[in-house]
């Protein structure tokens, strides 16, 4: 038993068979929280007076940790950088950005400040620092409140990009994340807040940079991450009924990608489609795409297929909206399509 789990309330140890992202991610910070003095959390609204998060992801927290959990301004480049130095002088902050394009508000303190410190320091310095925030379409939250923006900070060195499908996944990759010296970008997707899956069990972290293996197949590898892992498991067991085998992997960690999992798929299967609900041009696809047919170009038996969202604002109408989306005809079109 780990050290984590033996200071585990009895409570915690008669967690439910089901949960959502939402329970699993609050009891990742308690978890940690209890583990490490050093952890701290903060954000907007994310105390219980403020009603413990705009999803309720820290309900409790403050009430049970006090001034460890503080709620801030709206204030996204003041809190970023006060997490930035306080990772500096030895804590480990958890900082949460309500929405993923606020982002862009604080982007000097994450690239220039928390991506850096370790390379303009000659690893001196690290920032052991987590920002988690979600996104994502199909809520009608508008252009500039819904962008899958991770392509932006995998193309930052120093920087680490989470993104779970699952409650069980949500909780050992945070903890992971929480425990890594470097900082880490935690994407989570609102439509995974809701969707019930496998409790986490308590205490165990899943390692950043390690990819699962969601279905085992034979015949095409699908290889998705976040939203599209609740898209592509129902396409794959329809194809499977008219004798497609996909093997079907969820990244997990984005920056870095497990590649060895992945070209050891692809090579067994020959063919590959990468899904995401980011915008098609210059994305995390276009990356894997290319890393694929540069080591395995001679043992591919079909191009590699992309399927991904349109190069547009996120629309507010829903039928437009719902247009901006990929969808499982197109995901279903372009497996067929490796295997043509």
């Amino acid at each position: 038993m780990s050290e984590t789990q033996a200071e585990l309330s009895p409570a915690a140890a008669k967690a439910p068979a089901k949960v959502n992202m939402i329970q699993a991610l609050n009891w990742a910070l308690d978890d940690a929280m209890s583990a490490d003095k050093n952890v701290i959390v903060f954000g907007e609204e994310i105390a219980d007076p403020e009603g413990g998060g705009i999803v309720k992801i820290s309900h409790g927290l403050s009430t049970k940790y006090g001034s460890r959990v503080r709620s801030t301004p709206i204030s996204e480049m003041g809190f970023v950088g006060a997490a930035v130095g306080a990772a500096v002088v030895g804590f480990k902050p958890v900082v949460e950005i309500m929405l993923m394009n606020f982002v862009a508000v604080c982007m000097d303190q994450i690239t220039n400040h928390a991506a850096k410190l370790r390379f303009m320091s000659g690893g001196q310095t690290h920032v052991p620092m987590v920002i988690r925030t979600m996104t994502g379409s199909g809520f009608q939250n508008g252009g500039q409140h819904s962008d899958f923006l991770e392509a932006w900070f995998c193309h930052t060195p120093g920087i680490k990009v989470v993104m779970p499908s699952n409650p069980a996944d949500g909780y050992g990759l945070l903890r992971s994340a929480i425990n890594d010296p470097d900082p880490v970008i935690f994407i989570e997707h609102l439509n995974n807040y809701w969707t019930p899956g496998d409790a986490p069990e308590r205490g165990k972290l899943i390692p950043l940079g390690k990819a699962r293996i969601h279905r085992p197949g034979k015949d095409v590898t699908v290889i998705g991450y976040s939203r599209s892992m609740l898209d592509i498991p129902p396409v794959a067991e329809k194809l499977a009924k008219d004798g497609i085998d996909c093997e079907v992997i969820d990244l997990r960690t984005v920056q870095p990608m497990d590649m060895e999992t992945i070209l050891t798929s692809v090579k067994k299967t020959g063919r590959a489609v990468v899904v995401h609900e980011a915008c098609r041009s210059f994305g995390v696809g276009a990356e894997l795409s290319s890393r694929i047919h540069e080591a395995l170009f001679r043992e591919l038996k079909a191009p590699v297929e992309r399927v991904a969202s349109e190069d547009s604002p996120v629309p507010y109408a829903p039928p437009l909206e719902q247009a901006f989306l990929y969808t499982h005809a197109e995901l279903e079109a372009a497996i067929r399509k490796t295997l043509a």
